[in-house]
């Protein structure tokens, strides 16, 4: 199989940036600059406050906000305001180290259907992650069915992104769940993107349907810990951001990636990671050393921050920074940190239907420095 190129950049330095800062609790007001120029100068607002661990955005057709927070809470910005109280606490969660509730997605046809799809840690046969779909109306979660479970995990190494490609077919990102070699086993679920119906059947043009001993679910193979999950506008090539080894485990820490995903392919872990390449395996778009620790990926396509439009974004934890990708398809023009060291931790990235950029820290997970107000839901708006 070819390979993509490789690409590997540093970022530009951004104005009020720095690394190894605290995060700050008030950059309300305070004007960012990127190297485009004065036409996509950004500030920063403030959307909810004290929260703990906001993982997944969903949208409604309302304008609404659904999110997740790791412990096992659905919350709600109704109307652009926090409702304090959670509409839907999931009973059967298993949050520790990295993994609890996670994702959350409205279904293409909300309007129609109510459905909204949560993926989340619970305790089974072992550590497992699950998918279930629900119907939200009238404020409340009903009609659970369980689209797809069992899937590996562990505390680390859980994944799990569930979204919708264009294609209307939910896709799933799921983690080695700290087994390296279960990533290139095709009866396993670990270390993989599932591709299925919006009711949890397989569709029978996924490309390992017909091999004997493979998952059918199975869309793509050999990652270790995928985050980000969006497509591309205008070519709807699938980005995933893919968290690398850490330094415990013998393979120098870092090489954290960007991917373009298609059927069938093989991205080579625990066999090749970061920069190194084999026959028959595709490397990534991107390598991040040392590590930035992708949690999300996101595109613009928006008219509020119109320089920003088709760009890239993803939320680094380590790195403490969201990161622009400015791309033509698939080749990297280039890429600049936004926010560097002025948030902490950053989780969650995503365009709301305002056509404004959303994002969300993690400072309370554990492994941040949380300022009083956190954890926040925060928006980029233009800096006129």
């Amino acid at each position: 199989m070819a390979k993509f190129a490789l690409m590997v950049f540093t970022g530009f330095a951004v104005a009020f940036g720095c690394s190894n800062a605290a995060p700050t609790g008030n950059v309300n007001g305070t004007v960012f600059e990127v190297s485009d120029g004065q036409s996509s100068d950004f500030r920063v607002e403030t959307v909810a406050t004290g929260l703990e661990v906001p993982w997944g955005f969903a949208w409604l057709p309302n304008g609404d906000m659904l999110f997740t927070e790791r412990p096992g809470r659905v919350r709600i910005l109704k109307d652009g305001k926090l409702v304090p109280e959670p509409v839907y606490v999931v009973p059967d969660v298993e949050p520790s180290s990295e993994s609890g509730l996670m994702d959350i997605s409205a279904h293409p046809n909300f309007a129609s259907n109510n459905f909204v799809y949560i993926a989340y840690a619970y305790r089974g046969d072992g550590k497992q992650v699950k998918v279930v779909r629900f119907k939200f109306a009238g404020g409340k979660f009903t009609e659970p069915k369980v689209i797809i479970e069992n899937i590996p995990a562990a505390p680390n190494h859980a994944g799990t992104r569930a979204r919708f490609g264009p294609d209307g077919k939910l896709y799933v990102t799921t983690g080695d769940a700290t087994k390296w070699d279960l990533a290139q086993q095709m009866n396993s679920l670990a270390g993989k993107t599932l591709r299925l119906n919006d009711d949890g059947t397989v569709p029978q043009d996924n490309p390992f349907v017909k091999q004997a001993g493979a998952r059918p679910e199975i869309w793509s193979f050999g990652h270790r810990n995928a985050q980000g999950l969006a497509w591309q506008p205008g070519t709807g090539l699938m980005f995933q951001t893919e968290h690398g080894p850490s330094g415990f485990e013998g393979r120098g820490g870092g090489a954290d990636e960007v991917n373009i995903v298609e059927a069938g392919k093989d991205y080579g872990w625990p066999a090749i990671w970061g920069a190194k390449t084999q026959a028959g395996m595709i490397a990534p778009l991107i390598e991040f050393s040392p590590a930035c620790a992708p949690a999300s990926g996101a595109f613009y396509n928006g008219d509020k921050l119109p320089a920003f439009k088709g760009n890239f974004f993803l939320g680094c934890l380590r790195g403490a920074r969201i990161v622009r990708v400015v791309l033509d398809g698939r080749k990297v023009v280039r890429q600049e940190d936004l926010l560097k060291g002025n948030m902490g931790r950053i989780r969650e990235i995503g365009e709301g239907p305002d056509g404004l950029l959303y994002f969300s820290t993690s400072n309370r997970d554990g492994r941040g420095r949380p300022a009083d107000t956190d954890d926040r839901i925060m928006r980029i708006v233009p800096a006129k």
